[in-house]
C-alpha cells in the first residue's frame, strides 16, 4: 500500500511539478484576534535559515527575529523569534507558496499562533502578517501581506485593542 501511495505522489510531481499556490480561507478580523496567542508590532532584525531533522524529515526552517515595538496581545518580550518552514541554506531552497517572506528592516504586525509547532506560525498563514509602511511625510499605515491598504497604524491598533476588550 505504501508503494502505491508513493507511486501516486511521484506521478503527480512528475505530471504537475510543484504546487504554485497555497489556498487559505481568509480569517475575519475577529478570528485573527481571537485565534492569535500573540499580537505585536516589531521590526525584523535577523532572518537565519538552517537544515533541521533527519532523513525524510530533513527540511530547511527559517528563524525570523523581531525587536518588539508594541504588544497588543500576550507577552512576546523585548525580542521574539518565529520559526517558519522554508528558506534558503547553502544554495538549496525550500519555498512554501504564499508564505510571508521577511527581510531585515521590515516592520510588521504579526498574529502568532503555535510558534515552533506549526509550519507557518501565523493565523491564516499570510493573513496573519501586516506590513507597517511609512510615507515620505512620516505618516504610518498598515497594508496586507499582499500590499493592499488596510488603515492607518493607530486605527489598526485601536481596532485590535477594541476587539480584545469585546471578548
Amino acid at each position: 500500500m505504501k508503494r502505491f501511495f508513493s507511486f501516486i505522489a511521484i506521478f503527480f510531481l512528475a505530471a504537475f511539478g510543484h504546487v504554485h499556490a497555497t489556498t487559505v480561507i481568509a480569517p475575519t478580523f475577529g478570528q485573527l484576534v481571537d485565534e492569535a496567542e500573540l499580537i505585536f508590532q516589531g521590526k525584523v532584525t535577523a532572518a537565519r535559515s538552517v537544515w533541521t531533522g533527519e532523513g525524510a524529515q530533513r527540511v530547511i526552517v527559517t528563524f525570523v527575529t523581531f525587536k518588539v515595538e508594541d504588544t497588543m496581545k500576550g507577552n512576546p518580550g523585548e525580542w521574539y523569534t518565529v520559526r517558519m518552514l522554508g528558506g534558503t541554506f547553502d544554495g538549496e531552497t525550500i519555498e512554501i507558496a504564499d508564505a510571508p517572506k521577511f527581510k531585515v528592516g521590515d516592520r510588521d504586525i504579526l498574529f502568532v499562533e503555535h510558534n515552533g509547532s506549526q509550519f507557518i506560525p501565523l493565523v491564516g498563514i499570510m493573513h496573519g502578517r501586516f506590513h507597517v509602511k511609512r510615507d515620505q511625510a512620516g505618516h504610518e499605515s498598515v497594508v496586507t501581506n499582499e500590499g493592499k491598504p488596510v488603515k492607518e497604524l493607530s486605527e489598526f491598533k485601536a481596532a485590535v485593542r477594541q476587539k480584545m476588550l469585546a471578548r
